[in-house]
């Protein structure tokens, strides 16, 4: 039983006072725990373990921090997606998946349970080696910075054509990215 369900319940629990009540750190705190629950820490836009919230219309174009407005993502989506509106920006990723697109929609929404329904369709089978793989804990291997989940090679030039560029990875090409060309 929770305290405040105790206090609720008993006649004098009408003066109690709660941690949370005087600590709004710790409330900010237990409510991105409770959104990162939803998704199983995982990011909602690529599945990998999240490690912020995002909100969905940005703080800069007025979005509030609220349910429906805040998402978990990893570092690299959240840094990536920027102050673009989210489902262009998602449409336009590698890792795009229309059964996530779907839970975002939902989510913002304020249709959780469907939400994490359908981010559950996403994940793969408990059974499988990938899904034993993928509920372990991530982070960057050696060499490699957080959210670099998603540099994926663009197609090589084909034997006999001419290639007009170096081999550049996908994120090569956003403006933050011009000076990172691959060997």
């Amino acid at each position: 039983m929770q305290a405040r369900d105790w206090a609720a319940g008993n006649a004098g629990g009408s003066n109690a006072v709660f941690l949370e009540e005087l600590c709004p750190k710790l409330r900010a705190r237990r409510w991105r725990q409770s959104l990162h629950q939803h998704t199983n820490r995982r990011c909602i836009y690529c599945g990998c373990r999240s490690e912020s919230i995002d909100h969905v219309l940005p703080k800069s174009r007025g979005g509030p921090s609220v349910n429906e407005n805040c998402v978990p993502a990893c570092l690299g989506c959240n840094g990536r997606k920027g102050d673009s509106e989210v489902f262009s920006w998602y449409r336009q990723q590698p890792f795009y998946d229309p059964r996530r697109a779907m839970a975002i929609r939902a989510w913002t929404q304020g249709e959780m349970a469907l939400a994490t329904r359908l981010l559950a369709w996403t994940a793969p089978p408990a059974s499988s080696p990938a899904a034993a793989a993928s509920l372990a804990p991530e982070g960057p291997k050696a060499g490699e910075r957080p959210g670099d989940h998603d540099l994926v090679a663009l197609p090589q030039a084909s034997e006999g054509a001419e290639a007009e560029a170096p081999h550049q990875t996908r994120q090569a090409a956003g403006p933050l990215w011009r000076w990172q060309m691959a060997a």
